[in-house]
């Protein structure tokens, strides 16, 4: 990619402060802009105000879910990348027949799915790969310079 390219403005939305404040400080530590919001409803006013490249939803919260935040981000910027994320997962073996929640986001919009728990790698990985749909530099930008 070009050196001329932007880093991304960046969306996240989770209930749960620690991942939001993990996914966080990951973004902003190779470079993106970030917002980070606790509620749906908040990230739909954001996205209402201004611009994203890419909006991180996790799929579980009260109020407001994943699901249909992600509809509303549908709505307001048909072209925004998602990566829609949940920790909640069924085994084959325990519930034959459990939904594929992640499956469904995708179905719904999400450009990307992650299952919690998951590594920085793998974050990165998933918005590299949405960067290169929306045309923004969401390589890491090297510590050592």
């Amino acid at each position: 990619m070009q050196e001329n390219v932007p880093m991304a403005r960046i969306l996240i939305v989770d209930d749960d402060t620690l991942v939001l404040a993990s996914v966080q400080m990951l973004l902003i530590h190779a470079g993106h802009e970030v917002l980070a919001v606790d509620q749906a409803r908040n990230a739909v006013l954001a996205l209402e105000r201004e611009p994203f490249d890419l909006v991180i939803v996790d799929v579980f919260m009260p109020g407001m879910d994943g699901y249909q935040a992600i509809k509303e981000f549908q709505r307001l910027d048909p072209g925004v990348p998602i990566i829609a994320m949940s920790g909640v997962m069924f085994r084959e073996s325990s519930q034959r027949h459990a939904p594929d929640f992640l499956g469904m986001a995708g179905k719904l919009g999400a450009t990307r799915t992650l299952n919690k728990p998951f590594k920085p790698a793998e974050l990165m990985e998933a918005v590299q790969a949405c960067g290169e749909a929306r045309h923004f530099d969401a390589r890491a930008r090297s510590v050592a310079g």
